[in-house]
């Protein structure tokens, strides 16, 4: 009897040794794409006009969000708080990098880099024995302040970003032998770096962040890919427009060279997956995808259309920042399910270490709440609120405001006048019908909400510009009427 106990307690021990080993650790596979609409992907809008089979075979895999979010409807802020679990006021980038436009207002201060000080996600998955892996576009500081600096111990030996200057710091060589011109947007160099280091970690639990550049301007795919999109295109609705204050807005779906970038990215995402799949890692690996904002539909090319939602990047309507976002993690999620419940990219930090089997860090994901219960098909009270803060102009016509989603209720505070902006979500997914007016307590409260956050979170808030000049650019009204959100400052686009 002693011996059968002493085997049995040999054998538990082993088994717990094991689950507590590295390899028992899920890998971690974290998809961004740049200025991706949640209407681009067949699997949230089967109406669209561009194929992407990959990412919706994805989303079969696992859960999709129809309401998942960004934490800004630009880039930078959005990539910080994917790192941290903050909002982007507590790190102090509340713009793309640089950022500057100028308007009726001063913008507020914008961080040139995400601060060392902050123990990012990759930090931590580093630290509990991961191998971390970045390739793509990290926009969030130049030299001292990369993603080396961060956490991520593996980086390819090219630059798989956007093009640097010459004279910059962190220009490299490319990587591999892809010809350039048939991949303007680095997809298969980020993807062929991804794969490499697949197959150089297949033994142990990994997390790779792959922010891809695509399909952020300028746009550009493999000539061929254009050949055939421009064809299909012939097909396509004709063009059709509408209005955003001061910026026309596209409202349909039929660009070749846009679709033809989409479709090279999506096949990049295929075959990182396949990778997964060679190497037996396809049930041992969380995938998550998304975007950093919305479409870019109102300015810039106005490559896509989010219709129903509206706006685009840029704007704090749902198109700047309702997201294609979905999760595989195996063994939690049940395939090709959907979750109505609001997240928010903050969320993302504690979710991943709770998928990972480690403890929650409150003190530094200080803003993010676990949704790992509505992986599991549970209902979960988040608790509070989600906010917004974007004290600038962008670049795509949006103006200074500040954001509440409290329930079905969203409030928008345009900083210029103060002009606020009432909607249901859930009755008015394409916020047409502003109930500001009509509902004044409501409004009134969300409002107090919204300042008492800025207020807990240090948020910086625009100035007056003593040089504003409103015969040259008109300004910019709340209310979704009036003047451009543009400014006097000529600003190229990041």
């Amino acid at each position: 009897m002693k011996r059968t106990f002493s085997v049995l307690a040999a054998l538990l021990g082993a088994a717990s040794a094991f689950a507590a080993s590295p390899a028992a650790k899920p890998n971690i596979l974290f998809i961004l794409a740049d200025d991706l609409g949640q209407m681009d992907i067949g699997a949230f809008n089967p109406k669209t006009f561009y194929e992407t089979p990959n990412i919706n075979a994805l989303a079969k895999r696992g859960m999709k969000f129809t309401q998942g979010y960004a934490a800004c409807s630009v880039c930078s802020p959005t990539r910080g708080n994917i790192m941290t679990g903050k909002y982007p006021p507590r790190f102090g980038i509340t713009n793309f990098i640089p950022g500057g436009r100028t308007g009726k207002l001063l913008p507020a201060p914008n961080a040139g880099q995400l601060p060392l000080a902050e123990v990012t996600i990759a930090e931590s998955l580093r630290d509990a024995g991961y191998a971390t892996f970045f390739a793509g576009k990290w926009h969030l500081g130049g030299a001292g302040f990369m993603p080396k600096d961060q956490g991520f111990t593996a980086e390819p030996s090219g630059d798989t970003g956007p093009k640097p200057a010459a004279k910059s710091p962190d220009a490299k060589a490319d990587a591999g032998a892809i010809d350039p011109k048939s991949d303007p947007k680095r997809t298969d160099l980020i993807t062929q770096e991804a794969v490499k280091f697949i197959e150089q970690n297949k033994s142990r639990p990994f997390f790779a962040y792959l922010p891809f550049n695509a399909p952020h301007v300028p746009i550009g795919a493999r000539a061929d890919l254009v050949a055939k999109w421009q064809e299909k295109a012939k097909q396509a609705p004709t063009d059709a427009w509408g209005q955003e204050r001061a910026n026309q807005v596209r409202l349909v779906q039929n660009n070749a060279v846009y679709a033809a970038m989409l479709e090279q990215f999506d096949a990049g995402v295929g075959r990182v997956l396949a990778a997964l799949d060679k190497h037996g890692l396809t049930e041992k690996t969380i995938v998550v995808f998304m975007s950093d904002n919305g479409g870019l539909a109102t300015a810039e090319g106005h490559p896509t259309s989010n219709l129903p939602l509206r706006a685009g990047k840029g704007w704090p309507y749902e198109g700047g920042v309702r997201e294609p976002l979905i999760v595989v993690a195996p063994g939690v999620t049940k395939p090709g399910t959907t979750c109505d419940s609001p997240v928010i990219s903050t969320d993302f930090y504690p979710t991943l270490l709770q998928l990972a089997g480690l403890p929650l860090k409150p003190a530094q994901h200080l803003d993010g709440v676990s949704f790992v219960p509505l992986l599991r098909g549970e209902t979960m009270q988040r608790g509070k609120p989600l906010f917004w803060h974007y004290p600038h102009y962008a670049n795509q016509g949006g103006a200074p405001n500040g954001v509440i989603r409290d329930g079905d209720w969203k409030l928008i505070e345009w900083y210029e006048d103060g002009a606020l902006e009432l909607y249901n979500i859930a009755r008015d997914i394409s916020e047409k019908t502003n109930l500001a007016a009509q509902q004044p307590e409501r409004g009134k409260e969300l409002h107090a909400k919204l300042i008492a956050w800025r207020k807990e979170v240090g948020a910086l808030m625009p100035t007056p510009n003593p040089e504003f000049d409103p015969a040259k650019e008109p300004q910019s009204k709340g209310g979704g009427k009036g003047g451009k959100g543009g400014g006097n400052k000529k600003e190229a686009a990041k």
